[in-house]
């Protein structure tokens, strides 16, 4: 924990909190931290400083924050991705967050298995538990948002080309002709399928819908791993 977040209800007045919980163990047992001990905070979706710990208890922690620092800038980018499976799900999204990208969605795809959509990382208390978590690993307080769209084909029909009005619109697909760019300064959109790529109607689906199929070389990579490579690829404020 790079930094911690900052929630409304942590708040106990205006510069000061309270911390309970995960990041109170983390305080306490890997910074070692006591009274006058300063370390980095921000609030969720606000500025970042720091707080100096004035108060602590076998259980909780308070600390007095400066917050006066703005979060760095958020990636031009909107990710569609096919819902991974869910062991690498909330990996792929602390990763997500840890890069900058703040527009997440989630859609369905031939080779996504119905049960994926089942699973209990979707729930909002731990999307969020995981989202902050790679938040707090990069040092940035904005909270990226996460849409679910179950059906493929409206979702690209009916939503997806007013989602990609100004901007680059991509979609990884393997075998393509045209590798995927680099250094991008405009806003960007690019659409990630499961394992083995999406189906070749997919495609054809997010092309008519206004994407380009890009690619990555030869090899077939993970979920997890193509998520980073691309959005590294595409902006270099990740480097």
């Amino acid at each position: 924990m790079n930094l911690a977040l900052l929630f409304d209800e942590d708040f106990i007045d205006s510069d000061r909190v309270r911390l309970r919980g995960r990041r109170f163990d983390h305080l306490k047992t890997v910074l070692k931290a006591g009274a006058g001990h300063k370390l980095p905070v921000g609030r969720v979706n606000g500025a970042m400083g720091y707080g100096e710990v004035v108060h602590l208890t076998d259980s909780e922690a308070e600390l007095q924050v400066c917050l006066e620092h703005p979060a760095p800038a958020p990636l031009p980018l909107t990710l569609i991705l096919a819902m991974p499976r869910p062991k690498m799900f909330r990996r792929t999204l602390q990763t997500c967050a840890s890069l900058g990208v703040k527009d997440i969605w989630l859609i369905n795809s031939y080779k996504v298995e119905k049960s994926f959509w089942q699973t209990p990382w979707l729930s909002e208390d731990n999307l969020r538990d995981n989202l902050t978590l790679g938040l707090e690993q990069s040092k940035d307080t904005l909270m990226p948002q996460v849409h679910t769209r179950k059906l493929f084909k409206p979702f690209v029909e009916d939503e997806l080309p007013a989602l990609l009005a100004g901007k680059r619109a991509l979609v990884a697909h393997p075998g393509t002709a045209i590798p995927c760019p680099t250094h991008l300064n405009e806003p960007a959109a690019i659409c990630i399928g499961p394992e083995g790529g999406f189906t070749d109607y997919e495609v054809r689906k997010l092309e008519e819908a206004g994407c380009q199929s890009v690619h990555l070389g030869p090899r077939i990579l993970r979920v997890e791993t193509a998520v980073p490579v691309l959005v590294s690829r595409l902006f270099d404020a990740c480097l």
